[in-house]
């Protein structure tokens, strides 16, 4: 019985750590779907798009996304957000958990 209560605090502790990453990537992916879905924000330049989505990031309390990570592209009236970036936890001691997060959002403007 200690073995499977030691499994199981284990197996909610992982879950507890990796629930945050998961949560910002879903407000991170939610902004990202906003932002491609006004017509007004996606005729906008790259850089005032960019700005968009920091104020928005700022709102929200996202602050674990480089701005690397964030690739902006404007051609022939097609905009395309590619957003790649991974999150290094500290898990146990020396032990560390990495999430690795890759989406791509694309609108045709108006």
């Amino acid at each position: 019985m200690l073995i499977v209560l030691l499994m199981a605090g284990t197996l909610f502790a992982i879950a507890f750590k990796l629930h945050q990453p998961y949560l910002d990537h879903r407000t991170i992916d939610s902004i990202l779907q906003g932002i491609i879905q006004e017509p007004d924000q996606i005729s906008q330049s790259p850089r005032e798009i960019r700005s968009t989505i920091a104020k928005r990031f700022l709102i929200n309390q996202i602050d674990m996304l480089p701005r690397e990570s964030l690739e902006i592209t404007k051609k022939r009236g097609d905009i395309t957000i590619n957003v790649n970036y991974e999150v290094r936890l500290p898990m146990f001691h020396n032990v560390d958990a990495v999430v690795s997060f890759s989406e791509s959002y694309e609108a045709v403007l108006p």
